[in-house]
C-alpha cells in the first residue's frame, strides 16, 4: 500500500460501543468455562466501562483479563475498580524512581516510514538495537534521524528483512486479515494440554495452605519464572500477588531494564542463573509451576521443551506464553510489533495516515492475567486431579480475540481522574519507587527486590 493511502479501516456493521461491555463479559465467561472455573453463586452486573479510550474494546479485554484471574483466585470482580484496572495497564505511566519517571521507550523503538508503506521497529533491548544499526549499516552513533532517511529509502519488505537478517525486530505495520483472525479464535485463547495421567500428585509437590484462616490462595505454591519485559512477568507478579513463592530467573548475559523489573517485578525474589546448569533442574524438581516467555526455539536449545518438563517432573504446571505462537517457533516479538503485524495499528490510526496503537500494551497485560488465572486454577485443581499441565496462549492469540470483539469508528475521550489512590510505594536498596496499585482488589504488592539480588534456592 502506498505510504500516503489512508488506510483507516471502515467501521464493521456491529461497531457499537455500548457492544464492549457485552463482548467483555462474554469473553469472560469463555475463559472460565475453557478453565472450568466454578463462579459458584456471583452474578455479575454489566460489566464497567475501563477507561482505556481506543476503537477496539481494550477496556472490556483488560476487565475481562483482570476478571478471570480474580475468579481464579476464589475471589469475585463484583468490586474490580475500572480507573485502578486503566493505571495496573498504564502502569508505566506512573512509574517513579526517586522521583523521576523513567525512559521507557528507546529512540530506536516506533513507526517508520518506507517508499511504500511503515514498520515498527522495537529497539529497547541494547542488542536489538545494534542489529538495527548493523541491518541499516548505521554507525554506533547514529540517532533517530539517520534511523529515518534509511528507511525512508526502502521498501517496507526490504527494510523488514535487512533489520531481521541482523538479528533485529522489526515487522510491516500491515492491514487486518479477518481470515487469519478467526483461524486463531477457532482455538481456545488459554490451550490446556495434559502430559501424564498420574492420578495423584507427586510426593514432592507443595500443597496448598490456603485452608488456613487469612491465608493467601496460592500460599505454599512454588514458581519458576523464566519470562521477560511485560506479559509473563505481569503473569508471575499476580501469582506472587496470591501467595506464590516466585523465583525470578535471568541470564548472566542479558541485564533487565531497572524500570522494567521494578514495574513488574513485585513480590518476586531475582536471581542470575544459566538456565543450562544443573542447578535450575533442581530448582523445578521442586517446583509446582514454571512460566517460559522465551522463543518456543529458544526453549528446545536450553533443554525446557514444555513437554520434556511435563514428563520429566511429574505434578508440575507449565505455562507457556510467546508473542507468536508455537508455530512461529524462531520470531521474536513484542507488544507493540504484534499491534503492527496484526492490523491493530492501522484500525488505531489517528487520521488514517500515521499508525496508531493501543492505549497500552494491552495485549501484554491481558496475556499475563489471563495466564495467571490459568496457572492458578490448574495448582488448586491439582491436588483432586493429579498430573502435569501444560497451558499456552500468546500475544498474537490475544490480539486475535481482541479484533472479533465489537469496535467503535472513534475512540472515547480520555477521562481525567486522580491516580493518586492507585499508587503504591517502596523503599528498593534504598530507592524511593512509586508504581501502580494490583488491578487485583483486596490485594496489596510486596517491593521488588533488586535485579540479582537473592540465590537459587527455595
Amino acid at each position: 500500500m502506498p505510504a500516503s493511502a489512508d488506510f483507516r479501516p471502515v467501521a464493521p456493521p456491529h461497531d457499537e460501543a455500548s457492544g464492549h461491555g457485552d463482548a467483555g463479559a462474554a469473553l469472560l465467561d469463555r475463559v472460565r468455562l475453557e478453565l472450568g472455573i466454578d463462579r459458584g453463586s456471583t452474578v455479575l452486573p454489566p460489566p464497567p466501562t475501563v477507561p482505556l479510550p481506543s476503537r477496539l474494546a481494550t477496556g472490556a479485554l483488560a476487565w475481562a483479563s483482570v476478571s478471570a484471574a480474580v475468579l481464579a483466585a476464589g475471589c469475585s470482580p463484583v468490586s474490580l475498580d475500572p480507573a485502578r484496572v486503566a493505571i495496573a495497564y498504564r502502569s508505566d505511566r506512573v512509574l517513579t524512581i526517586d522521583g523521576d519517571a523513567p525512559p521507557v521507550w528507546s529512540p530506536y523503538s516506533g513507526f517508520w516510514e518506507t517508499t511504500d508503506g511503515w514498520v515498527r521497529t522495537h529497539g529497547n533491548y541494547p542488542h536489538h538495537a545494534a542489529a538495527l544499526r548493523a541491518g541499516l549499516h548505521l554507525r554506533e552513533d547514529a540517532d533517530p534521524a539517520a534511523v529515518r532517511v534509511a528507511l525512508a529509502e526502502r521498501r517496507t519488505a526490504s527494510a523488514v528483512s535487512d533489520i531481521t537478517s541482523a538479528g533485529g525486530l522489526a515487522v510491516p505495520v500491515a492491514v487486518e486479515r479477518p481470515a487469519v483472525d478467526r483461524a486463531l479464535r477457532e482455538r481456545p485463547l488459554l490451550e490446556v494440554s495434559r502430559v501424564d495421567e498420574e492420578s495423584v500428585s507427586h510426593p514432592r509437590r507443595s500443597e496448598l495452605a490456603a485452608t488456613s484462616p487469612g491465608s493467601l490462595p496460592l500460599s505454599g505454591m512454588r514458581v519458576l519464572d523464566l519470562t521477560r519485559v511485560i506479559a509473563g512477568p505481569v503473569c508471575t507478579r499476580t501469582l506472587a500477588l496470591l501467595g506464590a513463592d516466585v523465583l525470578r530467573i535471568d541470564p548472566p548475559h542479558l541485564p533487565e531494564p531497572a524500570w522494567q523489573h521494578l514495574d513488574t517485578g513485585h513480590g518476586k525474589r531475582s536471581v542470575i542463573l544459566d538456565a543450562r546448569g544443573a542447578r535450575l533442574q533442581e530448582l523445578l524438581a521442586e517446583a509446582d509451576a514454571v512460566v517460559l516467555g522465551y522463543r518456543p526455539a529458544a526453549l528446545d536449545r536450553l533443554g525446557l521443551h514444555p513437554e520434556l518438563l511435563a514428563r520429566r517432573h511429574p505434578g508440575l504446571i507449565v505455562a507457556q506464553l510467546s508473542a507468536w505462537g508455537t508455530e512461529s517457533p524462531d520470531l521474536a516479538g513484542f507488544d507493540s510489533l504484534v499491534q503492527a503485524e496484526s492490523g491493530i495499528s492501522r484500525i488505531e490510526s489517528a487520521e488514517g495516515g500515521r499508525p496508531g496503537a493501543l492505549p497500552a500494551q494491552a495485549l501484554d497485560h491481558s496475556a499475563g492475567y489471563l495466564l495467571a488465572a490459568a496457572v492458578t486454577t490448574l495448582l488448586r485443581r491439582r491436588s483432586r486431579e493429579g498430573g502435569s499441565r501444560i497451558v499456552r496462549t500468546s500475544l498474537r492469540r490475544v490480539a486475535a480475540e481482541l479484533l472479533g470483539m465489537p469496535r467503535r469508528g472513534d475512540p472515547a475521550a480520555e477521562v481525567d481522574f486522580d491516580v493518586r489512590p492507585h499508587l503504591a510505594r517502596f523503599d528498593v536498596d534504598g530507592s524511593a519507587l512509586v508504581t501502580a496499585r494490583p488491578a487485583l482488589p483486596g490485594f496489596e504488592f510486596r517491593a521488588p527486590h533488586p535485579w540479582g539480588s537473592d540465590q537459587p534456592v527455595w
